[in-house]
């Protein structure tokens, strides 16, 4: 007499030859398992620890398959840190087709980092290697989100509501890796969703007291103010 367990064997053979099937005739939603895999891979250990036969192992596709999008190890780091920037996009800006025309006057600096700051603290691991990605990248300008990122702040920077003489390149560098290394120093994997939102908050209220008010007086430094070019 068959077991439950015998009796499963044919349904289980079948539900997985479906698969492969479907997978086979969906390029487009296997490299997304693919991808998906690497997000989970790096989220939990960094890329240190990636592998394409790894991430292929818990996408559920045969390493073959996955060599067919992606060749090499950097190539889909490569792949997942633009598919990551994809995502910070959305998260901060919202629908591309939308932002891309948004006039930089209606956009709010405030909403802008505090959308980024709370997704670099529930994605710590994935922001840090898009950042690394970028940042290492002999065409950043390449990448969707930095791409839309400097180019409201440059816009920004010509308005009447900015200070003069702001070197937007470098004050772009320093909030987005700030924005990533946050979750670092204040160990958000150990944190509750509660505690991981207030460092969120804290991050995006200093950001915003720096660019109102800064860290010095004024009055007490100006040489240095002189110096700067802010008169």
């Amino acid at each position: 007499m068959r077991t439950p367990e015998h009796t499963n064997k044919p349904l289980a053979g079948a539900v997985a030859l479906s698969k492969k099937i479907r997978r086979r005739r969906d390029p487009g939603g296997t490299r997304e398992a693919i991808l998906e895999a690497a997000r989970q891979v790096l989220a939990q250990g960094g890329k240190e620890g990636l592998s394409v036969a790894q991430v292929a192992q818990r996408a559920g596709v045969n390493r073959g398959t996955a060599y067919q999008h992606f060749q090499t190890r950097a190539q889909l780091i490569e792949a997942t840190a633009a598919w990551v920037s994809e995502k910070l996009y959305q998260a901060v800006f919202g629908d591309p087709a939308v932002a891309s025309r948004q006039p930089v006057e209606s956009v709010n600096p405030k909403t802008i980092t505090e959308h980024l700051a709370a997704f670099a603290m529930e994605n710590p691991e994935l922001g840090r290697v898009w950042l690394f990605e970028v940042l290492s990248s002999r065409r950043p300008a390449n990448d969707p989100f930095w791409k839309q990122y400097s180019l409201n702040f440059a816009a920004f920077a010509k308005t009447e509501s900015a200070q003069p003489n702001i070197d937007t390149e470098v004050a772009s560098v320093l909030t987005l890796a700030g924005v990533f290394l946050w979750p670092v120093w204040g160990r958000s994997h150990a944190r509750s969703a509660h505690e991981r939102q207030e460092l969120a908050r804290r991050y995006s209220a200093e950001v915003m007291r720096l660019c109102l008010y800064g860290t010095l007086r004024p009055e007490k430094f100006r040489e240095l103010d002189g110096h700067l070019g802010y008169r």
